[in-house]
This record gives structure tokens, sequence and C-alpha cells, in this order.
């Protein structure tokens, strides 16, 4: 009997070459290969960005343009945050919500103009976001999935700003966070340069046609010695964004976990006249559980999945856990019953079948 083997084909991005030539441990992630860390490591990686800055490949992204009379009728509806009044040049967070409330993705959309609007969906949901679009999508307007054509670099830490002013006029950077410029030059490539990033630090996210992903990295680099820049990986990215407590579709978030229970009820605009998942929220009632900070208080790191204890009752689970390099101390977020969310809340952990002690905080753990 013949047995058909499906070999997965990971894809490269337009940079690969140059992680390997700055020696980037490769791994596969969301369908790509990138360098997981470099030769200084996670921690020293982290640590860079905390202090003077780091630059991170990030064109796994997905980017989709929505476009057309009723773009903004149709974002409106798709998502739950409101972008009825907003400036070109401006970019706004949401959830996107299923019809039973939970989270098909998070996502940023920019507005390049009125009928016209440039959107960033996480890397490992991009082909399920553009088809949950596409099959909602209504009167005149296209969704288009432009992903093959974009590279996204970046460029992060308190000493960012500094190397981007040696390569780009200062009235073509944006200075709100949040808020980005579209047909930049940075040296002689065209880009946009958005001043948003999932470090917790400033920065800005860089995006550029793929052949020109290359050599901004070595303008980046080159002019960013100085100030200390150093390639960073995945690794870095994912402990960076759990200390400024940042959520991460398919952790914090997915088709089963509301918006609210992530934590992300700013987003969420009851007030506007519908979207995806409006009924359901409101049929929901009050929130039973809360995405909440846990220190660890005794000896050992938590990771995601494992279970939150008051004695003998369970009340929830890690969604995401690590040692947190700057702050010096392991941590995790969590799901947990409602009842359990204050700050001070003492609870256990079971690690591999010992219970580790942890104490519910605020969030964020780091802040700028």
């Amino acid at each position: 009997m013949d047995t058909e083997v499906t070999e997965v084909v990971e894809r490269k991005t337009p940079l690969y070459d140059t992680h390997v030539k700055y020696k980037g441990k490769i791994v596969p992630f969301a369908g790509y290969l990138l360098p997981v860390q470099y030769d200084t490591g996670v921690i020293g990686e982290h640590m860079a960005v905390r202090t003077r800055c780091g630059l991170f490949d990030v064109s796994h992204m997905g980017e989709i343009i929505c476009k057309g009379k009723d773009a903004l009728k149709n974002l409106n509806m798709l998502l739950t945050n409101d972008y009825t009044v907003m400036a070109e040049g401006q970019a706004r967070y949401s959830p996107m919500c299923n019809e039973e409330g939970g989270v098909v993705d998070d996502l940023i959309v920019y507005k390049v103009r009125d009928d016209c609007y440039f959107i960033v969906v996480n890397a490992s949901n991009k082909d399920k976001d553009y088809a949950w679009m596409k099959a909602h999508q209504s009167g005149d307007v296209v969704f288009e999935d432009i992903s093959d054509r974009v590279a996204q670099l970046a460029l992060q830490g308190p000493k960012a700003m500094d190397v981007l002013k040696k390569v780009a006029k200062e009235e073509e950077i944006p200075d709100k966070y949040y808020t980005c410029r579209f047909d930049c030059m940075i040296g002689d490539v065209r880009c946009i340069i958005s001043k948003t990033g999932y470090t917790g630090e400033d920065g800005v996210e860089i995006y550029m046609a793929p052949e020109d992903a290359p050599g901004m990295w070595e303008l980046l680099m080159d002019n960013g010695r100085e100030e200390g820049l150093i390639p960073c990986g995945l690794g870095a990215r994912d402990t960076l964004r759990l200390e400024a407590s940042m959520p991460l579709y398919g952790h914090e978030m997915d088709d089963s976990i509301s918006p609210k229970e992530a934590g992300l009820g700013i987003f969420v605009k009851m007030d506007k006249e519908d979207f995806i998942g409006k009924k359901a929220l409101e049929e929901k009632g009050p929130l039973t559980r809360k995405r909440v900070g846990l220190k660890v208080t005794g000896r050992g790191i938590i990771r995601e999945h494992q279970p939150v204890y008051i004695g003998d009752r369970q009340i929830g689970m890690t969604t995401s856990g690590t040692h947190c390099p700057y702050l010096g101390y392991p941590a995790a977020m969590a799901l947990v019953d409602i009842g359990y969310k204050e700050p001070g809340t003492a609870v256990e952990v079971e690690v591999r079948g010992r219970r580790v002690a942890a104490e519910v905080v605020k969030l964020p753990f780091y802040k700028r």
C-alpha cells in the first residue's frame, strides 16, 4: 500500500541569506524559516532592545489592502474597534471576532485615504484572516493580499530613533505613537515608516519591497554601530512582548477567548451600531474570567498551558510564561476565574507535577 508523504515546505523571507551571514540560528516558524537568535543569545538581544536597540526581520507578517467606496463600512463590521474618525497616516489596533465573540485574530489598520486601508495581520493567521474578510465583505470593496510584495523590519529600543535619524529625513519620521508616513525614503529605498512595535519600547516598523530588504538591513546595521544596534531573533521578540504584557494570538486569545476576557475591552466599541460578534458579546453578560499577570514568588519558571490553583481548586490556566530578563524574575499571563483577578492574590501553578508559588500582579509587568 502506497502512503503519500506530504512534505512541509518552509518559506524563506527576503532576508534569509542575511540571517545566515549574521550567524542566525534558523528555525521553522509560521511557515517560514526565521532566526530564533544570533550569537549574542536571547537574553543579550532582549537587553539590547531594552537599553540600546535591536533589529528584527518580521517579513513573515501578513499585509492586506482594503479599498473601495465601502471600505470603512466593511472594516467597522469586521472589527470591534471603531474606524469612523481617523486621520490619514493614523494606525489603530483591533481584535476581529467570530459570530460567537471569540477572536479570529488581532491586527493593525493604517488609513491611507478615505477609500483605502493597509492592514497588518499575524503571520500564522494570514490565509485564515484573508479568507474571513473575503467571506464577509459587502458592497463596493476589494480585499487584496499583498504579503508577497512586502518585507518588514522592526527597529526597536531607546536608541532606535537616533539610528533612524541618520538615514531618513526628520520630517518623514512619524512623531506620534501609532502613526505612520507613507512614501518615505530611507537611503534610496522607498518605504512606509510606522511608529509601532511589539517590544514595549520606542521604535519603528519599516515596510518596503522584498528586493530592498537586504540593503535596508545593512544600511541600518552600518548606521547603528555607535548606538549598539544588534540583530535580534524570535526568542527575544517573545520575551520582550511578554515582559511588556502584549497579548499573542493563540495564547492570550483565540477563537474561544473573547477580546474582553483577554483584557482588550478598550478596543471593543459596544456603542457601534454593529460588528461581527457584538450580539454574542452582549449575550455573554458579565465576564466570568480575565487575563491577569502572575509574578513567580517561589522557585521555578512558569510556561504556557499550566494549571493555576488556589488550594485544591483550579482557577485558570497560564497562556504565556518565561523568565523576564530585564525585570529579573519569571512571570506569566493567565486566564483565571474573575473572582481571583485582584493584584496580591496568592496562587500556585503546577509545573511538571509540582506547585510553584506566584501572585497576581497588575499588567503590564514592564512599562517604558
